[in-house]
């Protein structure tokens, strides 16, 4: 199948009633060879919304694209109200090494949108967001963990505005966190340019997780109701999702050999022991306790760590309500 190579999306000029694939050229390589993003579109028959769900923003984070695929293989195009794009790859360069960050070391998750005449990241971000992501109009940015870590599926949203707020709501995460966004952050940028966004914490990296991924698909499909681009029925959660209204990592201040006690998802008190770190001949260095009541997102699982190293990501239990 011949995909069209277009140097901008237009929305407008992809056929109604279809689902289109292209490859939208960003840059050139060191041989002068064209780099391309893939990109789906599903528009409906009817005009409506247009939904964007991007993945792999960093290389190394994969659940997402999976995601994509099957929700362009369940779209039924001639029901859908609006338009829903799929962008499976953001970062192309960072994908095919298989790398997290961009070829120059920079995180683009944390330079959007970019700038016009900017270095290799700045100007790579500066086109994935001008040239596609800003004609959305609701946004669903899937991430996992990075390198040696693991996620509990969760969400992080503005929630003071209640369409965030809702978007997140329908994900059916396991925690959802209250995080106006950073700037630099896909979700900031597309934030500041009116586009309602949410970022999705899809499980570990480097791999496909079948449960994350359904569930992911799960949440996109609620969303799609939500706003009436189609006639599901808005699934209601097995669990409920836990809500907290800020969290933080807690870091090491040695190194050594670290073992991390508590599981993603798990409660923990004040004062609890949750971490330790051993030197390489097995005796005990440091112990490490909750600060605080919280519940635990996220946690390193390597043993090798160095001072200000990452132990888990604690969200704030005394903010926490079940709904």
């Amino acid at each position: 199948m011949d995909i069209k190579v277009i140097d901008k999306l237009d929305i407008e000029k992809a056929p109604k009633g279809k689902i289109t694939r292209f490859w939208v050229h960003l840059i050139s390589d060191g041989m002068g060879n064209g780099m391309n993003v893939p990109v789906i579109v599903a528009r409906g028959m009817e005009d409506g919304p247009v939904l964007g769900v991007t993945a792999a923003v960093h290389g190394d984070e994969l659940n997402g694209i999976p995601a994509i695929q099957r929700l362009f293989g369940e779209l039924d195009v001639t029901e859908l109200r609006g338009t829903v794009v799929g962008v499976p790859v953001v970062n192309v360069p960072s994908f095919m090494r298989k790398q997290r960050r961009f070829n120059d070391g920079t995180d683009l998750n944390h330079i959007m949108p970019g700038k016009i005449d900017g270095n290799v990241s700045q100007v790579y971000a500066y086109r994935v967001f001008h040239r596609i992501i800003h004609q959305f109009e609701y946004l669903l940015d899937l991430h996992t963990a990075s390198l040696g870590r693991v996620n509990s599926y969760y969400v992080r949203a503005d929630m003071s505005e209640p369409i965030t707020a809702k978007m997140a709501e329908l994900q059916h995460a396991q925690i959802v966190v209250d995080n106006p966004p950073s700037d630099g952050t896909l979700r900031g940028a597309a934030n500041e340019a009116g586009i309602h966004a949410i970022t999705l914490e899809v499980g570990n990296p480097n791999r496909f997780q079948k449960g994350m991924i359904r569930s992911g698909l799960i949440g996109i499909h609620n969303v799609l109701a939500y706003l009436k681009m189609t006639d599901d029925t808005i699934e209601t959660p097995e669990t409920p999702t836990v809500y907290c209204k800020d969290s933080k990592w807690i870091y090491t201040d040695t190194g050594g050999l670290l073992s991390v006690i508590p599981e993603v998802t798990q409660l923990v008190q004040a004062g609890e022991l949750i971490a330790t770190i051993r030197n390489v001949f097995g005796d005990i260095r440091q112990n490490y306790y909750a600060p605080n009541d919280g519940i635990v997102i996220g946690k390193s699982v390597s043993p090798v760590n160095q001072s200000g190293g990452r132990v888990l990501h604690l969200g704030g239990f005394e903010f926490l309500r079940e709904v």
